[in-house]
């Protein structure tokens, strides 16, 4: 006759008899899962170390322990790190391929030029692989009001071409004069100036990415930087608080999906230009 209760009263995983066994499953980012016991809902977006980080339907991100207590169309499962990518067809930031190591490239006359320290630190986090693998240098000016004396000291040619990235590029803004008077003068052949339409590149992570529901509104008179982070909440006493503000946005920048699409195609448009045989 059948001993259901077995051979061995001491063997192990007697209290597992006849428990279905959580599959195990790889933490792929869009994955949908549920937090068992917490209710969190959300889309994986990272794996960090041992921890998953989640995103809901609102945007809001919170990390956890892989391993069990999760589930997946209300079955549990066991979330693992995912497997690496096999090599030669991972994706940079900005979602090219990544091309094969090699050595550094010597930089090309032609470059891209940048309003602030803000705008070329994205730009790198985003486009950085591109760019190095192409040879591209990002400079910033400290201000588009310098862009005409920076081009009379190095003029552009055909050999180097500038490409241009400006904040708050609206007509009849003062940007766009000073972008209308440079494309009409001598400098203009070789010279591309694009832009965004937000006041501060800031606004060109989504608020999605940075965990809130919209840029806040800034009134007239105050600095557009303090009265955001006034606004959300951060501290604004000093410059080295509006550092560690534009630190904390940036850090939420994983990939393009994380930037507006009026900054995407510009800094493509732009590597474009200045990267023509």
């Amino acid at each position: 006759m059948d001993d259901r209760y077995g051979t061995d009263v001491l063997a192990r995983g007697w209290r597992e008899a006849g428990r279905k066994k959580a599959a195990e499953v790889a933490a792929s980012v869009d994955l949908v899962v549920e937090v068992a016991g917490d209710g969190f809902c959300g889309a994986v977006t990272r794996v960090d170390g041992m921890n998953v980080e989640l995103e809901d339907r609102r945007g809001a991100r919170r990390l956890f322990p892989l391993g069990g207590g999760f589930l997946v169309d209300g079955e549990p499962i066991v979330l693992v790190a995912p497997a690496v990518a096999p090599k030669g067809r991972t994706r940079t930031a900005s979602g090219s391929f990544a091309a094969p190591e090699q050595r550094a490239r010597t930089a090309r006359a032609s470059r891209i030029l940048v309003e602030g320290k803000h705008d070329a630190e994205l730009v790198e986090k985003v486009w950085g692989a591109d760019l190095r693998a192409e040879g591209v240098v990002v400079e910033f000016l400290e201000g588009v009001d310098l862009l005409e004396q920076t081009l009379d000291a190095e003029p552009p040619s055909a050999e180097r071409r500038y490409g241009v990235l400006v904040d708050h590029l609206v007509p009849n803004s003062k940007e766009s004069r000073i972008a209308e008077k440079i494309a009409r003068g001598r400098h203009g052949a070789h010279v591309r100036i694009v832009g965004h339409p937000f006041v501060d590149v800031w606004q060109c992570v989504t608020p999605r990415a940075v965990g809130i529901a919209a840029w806040p509104e800034v009134p007239r008179g105050i600095e557009w930087k303090v009265g955001v982070c006034r606004a959300l909440g951060w501290p604004a006493h000093e410059q080295a608080d509006l550092a560690r503000a534009w630190q904390h946005i940036l850090s939420r920048v994983t990939t393009f999906r994380d930037l507006e699409p009026a900054l995407l195609g510009r800094v493509e448009e732009l590597i474009d230009f200045v990267t023509v045989p």
